[in-house]
């Protein structure tokens, strides 16, 4: 959770990054202040997004006193609409702005709110990291489906959006499970499956899912298709010219609208593929999944939680993490999430 904090803020730099359309043109400021091993970053020149704030929320209700999954739910509801209260200069996306007008967690069923056509964005990935962390077991993957689901719904309720959610939050649990990186593509399909079932046995829009159900799971198909990893076996494949400006382009490509990263399909893809081409190299990760000229801090936070839960600080500078805003508290969270793994396990 803390390094998806890291990667949060590498690429919302206070809106410059996230906003800046010109991956190179980050690349260049970045290395003009000297690298990310001089890069401290801090909550005033590199505070964290809104992404944060909301990771922070759905960590939050996890750890909270809940015994069924509507209790959490409710938990949920209650936090997102909560931490609005600290979206100050953190640009926090209109869809989930409005969905916070819609929920009322203090009715029965009060987390849920109506389809919606245009809530295609990336505001239910970028939060679901907590998600992945607490059902990070094979045998959990019911739990993760439903969960990351129902979170993303909350503000994001079209396939599009909330399975962005179960991506973010299934890649995490990938990552700590050690599971080969050029398998995550094609579980992410398989798993997509399960996700189509718990929707209509949930009973919920199930008309409306099934008709826009398709985009999400063809970008998905076409991606791992192009890196030729659709095997779950075989090494990615990129092409031999790959920089910031051909990244910049790619990533317009898959996009929904233009910007890379804005939409629930492409911000965990655009993060899987910063993670399937920087080998054991943070700055890489960095260069290809925090700045570029796409919706970059989202990107990053996936990216960056994924590397946490493979990799640990390693590689990592220490200044680019030692004043972090709310590093304390997103790692006290990763603790108590983690206490109640061990609980389950033990259980």
């Amino acid at each position: 959770l803390t390094l998806g904090g890291v990667g949060d803020a590498l690429g919302f730099k206070n809106g410059a990054y996230e906003f800046c359309r010109n991956g190179e043109a980050i690349i260049n400021e970045v290395d003009s202040l000297g690298g990310l091993e001089k890069i401290t970053i801090n909550n005033k020149s590199w505070m964290v997004s809104d992404d944060t704030v909301m990771t922070i929320a759905t960590a939050n209700a996890l750890v909270s006193d809940w015994k069924t999954h509507p209790e959490l739910f409710t938990n949920l509801a209650k936090e997102y609409i909560q931490c609005m209260g600290d979206m100050s200069g953190r640009a926090p996306g209109n869809t989930c702005k409005y969905a916070m007008t819609v929920l009322k967690p203090e009715l029965p069923n009060g987390y849920q709110i109506p389809f919606n056509p245009r809530a295609r964005g990336c505001g239910a990935a970028m939060r679901s990291a907590p998600i992945g962390l607490l059902y990070h077991r094979p045998d959990q993957i019911n739990d993760l489906v439903a969960v990351s689901i129902e979170s993303g719904r909350m503000t994001h309720n079209h396939p599009t959006g909330y399975l962005g959610a179960l991506a973010s939050a299934l890649f995490v649990s990938y990552a700590l499970q050690q599971k080969p990186l050029v398998e995550w593509g094609v579980g992410l399909l398989a798993t997509l499956e399960i996700a189509r079932k718990y929707i209509k046995d949930t009973g919920r829009d199930v008309k409306e899912n099934e008709a826009n159900w398709s985009y999400f799971e063809q970008k998905w198909e076409e991606y791992v298709k192009l890196r030729g990893i659709k095997d779950g076996k075989s090494q990615p494949i990129f092409p031999e010219v790959f920089g910031a400006r051909q990244r910049d382009e790619f990533y317009k490509e898959i996009s929904f609208s233009g910007w890379g990263g804005a939409s629930g399909h492409d911000a965990p893809m655009i993060a899987y593929d910063a993670l399937l081409g920087c080998g054991d190299s943070w700055e890489e990760l960095c260069k290809r999944g925090m700045f570029h000229g796409g919706d970059s801090d989202s990107t990053g936070i996936i990216a960056g939680a994924c590397w946490g839960a493979m990799k640990g600080f390693d590689g990592v500078p220490e200044c680019n993490y030692k004043a972090l805003e709310y590093r304390d508290r997103l790692f006290k969270l990763a603790e108590n999430i983690w206490k109640m793994v061990c609980i389950n396990n033990k259980n």
